[in-house]
């Protein structure tokens, strides 16, 4: 699972999907902090040693960045799995070959988020914006120099399966190949579904 960044748990309210994520693996989300270029904040939990769960909500106190609130036309009444986010430590020659494959994944960018203490945290990613295959295949990642947020989050368990289905499974299991992950997408309706180890049992997430 060493592949797996982080699963992003969406949510219409940041209480109401740690909330949610606090009922179903025993574990309080601790506060993450702002996106001010998304108009989202978000909560974490640990689910390894670098990987975790992000709870992500639209920010009501952030102004609407032009490009939209991130996720915003995705949301539901329940939260629920939008996509996951796969770590690199080349994110422009991965980049460079998905685009090359005709992979919808955006172009990179600069990622930030401010917290109340210490200094923001910085990042490179592809433009969570783009869901390609409906967010099924992932955005990609890299932290750089910045500690991982897995080492800092309270520990709700481990992850130890993420099942991922679309009606066009052999296409997106394709382009997961393209990126270099190894995971497989199976034929159903759009579905990530995470498998949880916790203290008290397994627990699944979708």
């Amino acid at each position: 699972m060493s592949e797996i960044d982080h699963i992003v748990l969406l949510a219409r309210d940041l209480q109401e999907g740690s909330d949610y994520i606090q009922s179903r693996l025993g574990i309080i989300p601790a506060e993450g902090g702002k996106h001010p270029d998304w108009g989202t904040h978000n909560a974490l939990v640990s689910i390894g040693p670098s990987t975790y769960l992000e709870i992500i909500a639209p920010d009501p106190e952030a102004d609407t960045p032009k490009n939209g609130r991130l996720f915003e036309e995705h949301l539901r009444d329940q939260p629920y799995i939008v996509t996951w986010a796969m770590r690199t430590g080349d994110i422009e020659n991965v980049h460079t070959r998905a685009v090359s494959a005709g992979i919808p994944i955006g172009r990179t960018e600069s990622g930030v988020r401010k917290v109340d203490h210490g200094p923001a945290l910085k990042w490179t990613l592809t433009d969570p914006h783009a869901l390609p295959f409906d967010g099924i295949v992932p955005f990609l990642i890299d932290w750089g120099e910045t500690p991982h947020p897995a080492a800092t989050s309270p520990v709700a368990g481990r992850l130890r399966d993420l099942m991922l289905f679309h009606p066009t499974p052999a296409t997106a299991t394709q382009a997961l190949d393209v990126l270099g992950s190894n995971l497989t997408v199976g034929e159903g309706r759009i579905l990530i579904s995470a498998t949880i180890e916790t203290a008290d049992g397994t627990v699944t997430i979708s």
